[in-house]
């Protein structure tokens, strides 16, 4: 069974008495303040896995490529294959709970000859996965802004030029808010999370209650579409799959907010837990509700001039007002949901950077002293969003594009570690608080092949004919930003990146108890310093 027991009681974890000793373990030092508790860290992988601003930009893409089987079912299958993934990396997450997250899991887990390319690579498809997510989910901001002005003036056009325009504006913003002091970042997020679950409400209640000729319940669970021009229906559901599987990614952000968040060892596998198991319930409510509204396919999501074609369903099923109401409750989540995955994604960069993995890391691995943020990491990743944000407006399908980027890294980034934790590291891999006991193997098979599976079909065209319009360049883009960092490391870092745990430095005279020797060597003032802090902690337990 799924455990959750203390560091005594648990089978082979390494006995480390407070959250420093384990930080130290791992040959890095306290440098950013827990402030967070385990609701805020839960509330920022939350808003990563938003469900408005993840299904709402997509759904009608997903409607066309296999109807509502795909929005309904299609939910079903990729929450249960995402929750075994969340599973198996939250049990890794549990014995290493670093705010590098997934590439310093796999410096534990890769045998040792191959631990600095592995650690490179899984890295840089985590930056990349989190860093494209920015540009989706304010990107989609800036479509249903433009969508509101469409409904208030017809006669208006918004066009890609100002969507742009405004995803910028967006963007400048969430870099504003993540250079703030990290306890207001807490504050802002658990507020994201009452928004996200009072809206969805909201607007679940409101547009049953509302909107007429509902079709019927065998419509719902059965209607399929093809609409994407492949032949093969089956093709056509998968490609709707990926409206569910990039809503539900970003989770790991719970792990890179490890250690600004007490008890770590224990909160952040929940925080990765708890969001993907509250965003597939309340998704799957949200998208029940959404497709009881549908009352004319063809004209509501085929031939509407609205989008996303949700506006359209909104509008004919609840009316203009309300439809402006749903419209500012979605375009809150994005808002939040871009500000999260902006977050996680700076500490991601920072510990990156930390070990000398990036470019400018003496640059980028800086805390502000008064916010005790990486705000250099926070306004690279911004700059970069921007960047990849262009496509939008070179490439029609250039959206699903992005999306697919998203996911195919993020996807990838959690297969390495959950694949070495099953193979080379099977027997030496030492279980945290919480662990998957017997069920460990069984479940981390299904994660790498439904990680597998899911990058395979996401490289994939989503339209046929394909043309040079329609084209998915997730691949294309993906190749070439890895083909640049691998380049990077060959030609430079590979001279200096051994592996991560260097802001500790060495002594000769080091202390090593507890420690086996893949651990970088921590010097006596750095342990008497823990110790001094363990000491105080429990002469003052609140």
């Amino acid at each position: 069974m799924v455990s959750n027991n203390d560091y005594d009681e648990t089978i082979n974890a390494p006995q480390y008495a407070t959250e420093d000793e384990i930080l130290a373990s791992f040959g890095y030092k306290q440098e950013m303040n827990k402030t967070m508790s385990t609701i805020s860290n839960f509330s920022i992988a939350f808003g990563c896995c938003s469900i408005l601003s993840g299904l709402t930009p997509m759904w009608g893409d997903a409607m066309m490529s296999g109807g509502s089987i795909a929005i309904i079912w299609g939910w079903i299958l990729v929450s249960a294959f995402t929750f075994g993934v969340g599973l198996s990396l939250a049990e890794i997450c549990s014995a290493y709970p670093i705010t590098g997250g997934l590439y310093i899991w796999v410096s534990r887990l890769a045998p040792p000859e191959w631990v600095p390319v592995m650690c490179w690579i899984t890295g840089w498809c985590n930056w990349l996965g989190l860093t494209v997510a920015i540009t989706s989910a304010d990107l989609g901001l800036a479509q249903f802004m433009s969508s509101i002005i469409g409904i208030s003036n017809p006669e208006y056009n918004a066009g890609i030029y100002w969507q742009y325009g405004i995803f910028l504006v967006i963007a400048v913003i969430h870099g504003i808010i993540n250079s703030m002091h990290v306890k207001y970042n807490g504050f802002f997020n658990q507020a994201s999370l009452y928004w996200h679950l009072a809206g969805t409400l909201l607007i679940i209640i409101v547009a049953l209650a509302l909107t007429p000729n509902k079709p019927s319940a065998k419509w719902v669970f059965t209607y399929f579409e093809n609409d994407t021009g492949f032949s093969s229906n089956s093709f056509a559901f998968l490609i709707g799959l990926l409206q569910s599987q990039y809503t539900l990614s970003g989770f790991d952000s719970a792990a890179h907010m490890s250690e600004e968040t007490r008890d770590a060892a224990r909160s952040a596998p929940r925080g990765i837990l708890y969001a993907i198991g509250t965003a597939a319930i309340t998704g799957f409510v949200f998208m029940l509700s959404v497709n009881f509204c549908v009352q004319d396919f063809e004209r509501q999501i085929v031939n509407t001039e609205l989008s996303p074609q949700m506006t359209q369903v909104f509008l004919d099923g609840v009316g203009y007002s309300w439809t402006v109401v749903f419209t500012v409750i979605i375009m809150g989540a994005m808002f939040f949901s871009g500000s999260a995955l902006t977050l996680g994604s700076s500490r991601m960069v920072y510990a990156f950077a930390r070990d000398g993995a990036t470019p400018w890391s003496r640059w980028l691995s800086v805390i502000h002293k008064t916010t005790q943020t990486p705000i250099y990491a926070v306004w690279a990743n911004i700059l970069f969003a921007c960047i990849i944000g262009v496509l939008y407006i070179v490439n029609t399908t250039a959206f699903n594009a992005i999306v697919s980027i998203n996911t195919i890294a993020s996807s990838l980034a959690y297969f390495i570690p959950i694949f070495l934790r099953l193979t080379v590291a099977r027997k030496s891999f030492k279980r945290g608080p919480f662990h998957l006991g017997p069920f460990s193997d069984i479940i981390n098979f299904l994660s790498c092949f439904w990680i597998l599976f899911t990058s395979a079909l996401f490289v994939c065209p989503t339209e046929y004919p394909v043309t040079a319009a329609n084209m998915n360049y997730a691949s294309v883009i993906f190749v070439f930003v890895m083909v640049c960092s691998l380049s990077y490391y060959h030609f430079r870092a590979r001279y200096w990146f051994h592996g991560p745990g260097r802001s500790l430095q060495p002594d000769p005279t080091v202390f090593e108890d507890n420690m086996d020797d893949s651990i970088t060597r921590i010097s006596k003032d750095d342990i008497s310093d823990i110790k001094k802090r363990k000491a105080t902690s429990s002469a003052n337990p609140n």
